[in-house]
């Protein structure tokens, strides 16, 4: 599969995500351009703040692969990775991280910080941008109707 192919499923499992109301996050792992693991944001559904797309995709690529070093693989995720799904990339040795939309508030592969830019043992390689409208739009839409459906809770 292509880049843009892999980004196009995470972002259908972030439109999965936003069925269930969750925060429209997907990700996915692959390896030689084919997919070993998929995941979108179950942090609401689960009541678990350690259920982030990408942490949940790593650790099913690593069951999948029999092992933690995924040294031979990608991840593909819709939204620019937070600290803790930094660190995991990190302790996972991901090869290459391509995310769709920058996250101004928590990114850490630039916006907020770099953590692959730090001295750790590995660096993933990282591409930002890649189908960033339409994520974004999918965020959007998503806290739009969040706000929309709080404004009508507070009416009654």
């Amino acid at each position: 599969m292509t880049d843009t192919e892999l980004m196009r499923a995470a972002l259908d499992e972030a439109r999965a995500a936003a069925a269930l109301g969750e925060v429209p996050v997907g990700a996915v792992v692959a390896k030689d351009g084919a997919i070993v693991a998929r995941a979108h944001n179950l942090r609401e559904s689960a009541k678990n703040a350690l259920c982030h797309a990408e942490v949940l995709a790593i650790g099913d690529a690593c069951r999948a692969l029999g092992g933690w070093r995924l040294w031979q693989c990608e991840l593909f995720v819709t939204l620019e990775p937070c600290p803790m799904c930094a660190g995991a990339i990190i302790n996972s040795r991901l090869k290459r991280v391509v995310y769709a939309a920058p996250d101004p508030k928590a990114g850490c592969c630039g916006s907020v910080a770099d953590l692959f830019a730090l001295p750790f043992n590995h660096r993933p390689a990282v591409e930002g941008g890649l189908l960033a409208d339409e994520a974004q739009a999918l965020l959007r839409g998503f806290f739009a109707r969040l706000r929309a459906g709080r404004g009508k809770e507070g009416e009654a």
